[in-house]
């Protein structure tokens, strides 16, 4: 026996194996009794008393030696490397191995109570009893070991296997918001490259969004609020990845009502993410914002400080921030943080800046800028949404638990630059500049990484994007682009969708009890702060 394997460090798998054949040994024990007291039952007679003390007589036999051999067999198998080196051994010679480990243990204990039994007067066990022991003992021992094996060899593979091809190659996509801004650009991206999908959605702006795919045969609806948990569970059945871009977005928006915002951008999200993770979907998209950067005159890049300064930025970075602490080797979540958003999409926006200072341009001649020195990524929807299907095709080793900021270098500038560029294409158009702004934010953003790591470089400029809406007003595509159902806050509040929004949620309810200092506890790590006076921006993502 090599005894180089007892100076190792014991770990907790080495414990966990420990206590696995101290129970077997336990149970060879007892069972072998239970046996010898059934044949001496059986043989001499079955009145009440004469069973009970036979009962107690056995038992008093157990309590003698079970911890004795226990002790032992744990002694013999260390020394033989059941818990170190001869874990790697295969086949027939570890299946000697552990019947010569058991078979020296069992010859050990049966001298040892042998000569105790002279000594202290040790309750022996019968002969028979000992044998069966034996038997029991090395049954259960290779019957362990042949189950681990299998497990290890065959089992735990296959289970990684289909985890893999889930999170790498499965085709068949669930799309949380599927219906919004980026979703409605997104799913005819998904359907063209053959992706099934299945889109989870209140569709509270109709479906005019989703018409141009709504008949694909590739393409199921379903109508529901991703905030009731067995709508989520339905939704995800079958499912072998989950992009999740439901959310209440804009700070204005945000700031209609704040409990129904953390119930949706923050509680909806760990509940989807826990489901997904129960049904073992591994890839997980969740669509975050370059807000959380908050301000700073630095280029900020996945690993800066993130500071947000309003509730829609602190409900995404709470978001986040859940995610990562649910993450493992199953569940390998993936966070976009988009740009500022421009361009037409199934369901256009006009409370972004780029698409509301080029409108007011066109239709009213005059492009009013307050402050104009905030720095602002940008980009176009139809990229947000190619920047989501490259997460989606590429491996879960690359995107898993990962942050990639969705935009380009190139696209950074502040509101002022955005206005001229619009001034110079809008023929007589002014710009106005207000030094005054209640917009703090602040911020320029390396999109360096998304570039190199998954090859992702946008196909629109912010020049294309403002020709894109100036088209889109001269053909006639845009009446008015101050129609409610182009922004989220009208539309929230002149369609009376926020009441539909507005329903009873004990989480939302204790989360801002938490964030408001109410509770007896300090918020945890998914709770937000509020600053005492937000800003209401130019436009917002």
């Amino acid at each position: 026996m090599r005894s180089d394997g007892a100076l190792r460090r014991i770990t907790g798998g080495m414990l966990i194996r420990m206590l696995a054949d101290a129970v077997m040994t336990n149970l060879a024990l007892a069972g072998a009794l239970a046996v010898r007291l059934a044949v001496d039952v059986l043989r001499d007679g079955q009145a009440s008393a004469f069973v009970t003390t036979l009962f107690w007589e056995y038992a008093t036999r157990y309590v003698w030696n079970a911890p004795t051999l226990t002790a032992l067999a744990l002694i013999v198998y260390w020394f033989n490397g059941f818990y170190t080196y001869s874990r790697s051994y295969r086949g027939r010679y570890k299946a000697l191995v552990i019947t010569r480990a058991v078979s020296v243990c069992f010859l050990l204990f049966a001298a040892l109570t042998y000569f105790l039994g002279d000594a202290v007067h040790w309750v022996e066990l019968p002969r028979g009893a000992l044998v069966m022991t034996y038997v029991f003992s090395l049954g259960m021992c290779l019957a362990s070991r042949t189950w681990a094996f299998l497990w290890e060899r065959v089992v735990q593979p296959e289970k990684t296997h289909l985890l893999r091809q889930r999170a790498d190659g499965g085709r068949n996509v669930l799309v949380i918001g599927g219906a919004g801004y980026i979703g409605s650009a997104l799913l005819p991206k998904l359907l063209d490259k053959g992706y099934r999908v299945r889109v989870l959605d209140l569709f509270l702006y109709g479906m005019e969004p989703v018409a141009r795919v709504a008949r694909h045969p590739q393409l199921e609806l379903l109508q529901g609020d991703f905030r009731q948990v067995d709508k989520v569970v339905t939704a995800m059945q079958g499912m072998d990845a989950v992009i999740h871009l439901g959310a209440i977005v804009g700070d204005p928006a945000c700031d209609l009502d704040e409990r129904v915002t953390i119930d949706i951008n923050l509680s909806a999200t760990q509940m989807i993410a826990q489901v997904a993770k129960a049904c073992g979907i591994s890839k997980f998209i969740f669509a975050s914002t370059c807000s959380v950067y908050g301000a700073s005159d630095e280029v900020l890049d996945e690993h800066s400080e993130v500071k947000p300064i309003s509730l829609y930025g602190e409900t995404k970075l709470a978001a986040e921030r859940g995610l990562r602490q649910m993450a493992d080797r199953l569940f390998a979540p993936t966070i976009v943080r988009f740009a500022t958003i421009y361009g037409f999409s199934g369901r256009t926006r006009f409370d972004l800046v780029i698409n509301l200072l080029t409108a007011k341009a066109k239709t009213e001649g005059v492009i009013t800028i307050h402050g104009g020195d905030q720095w602002r990524p940008f980009v176009h929807v139809d990229d947000a949404a190619l920047a989501v299907l490259k997460v989606l095709q590429a491996p879960l080793s690359v995107v898993g638990n990962q942050i990639f900021n969705v935009g380009s270098n190139d696209q950074n500038f502040t509101i002022t630059q955005i206005g001229e560029l619009i001034r110079e294409r809008v023929v007589g158009s002014q710009l106005v500049l207000d030094p005054n702004s209640p917009d703090k934010r602040n911020y320029r953003v390396s999109f360096t990484k998304i570039n190199r790591d998954l090859g992702f470089t946008p196909a629109w400029t912010v020049e294309k994007g403002i020709d894109q809406v100036l088209e889109a007003i001269a053909n006639g595509d845009v009446v008015d682009y101050r129609d409610p159902k182009y922004s989220n806050v009208k539309h929230l509040t002149e369609s009376g969708a926020i009441e539909v929004i507005r329903v009873d949620d004990d989480w939302s309810r204790h989360l801002h009890v938490l964030r408001n200092g109410h509770g007896n506890g300090a918020p945890g790590p998914a709770a937000v702060t509020r600053p005492t006076a937000p800003p209401q921006p130019v436009a917002s993502r």
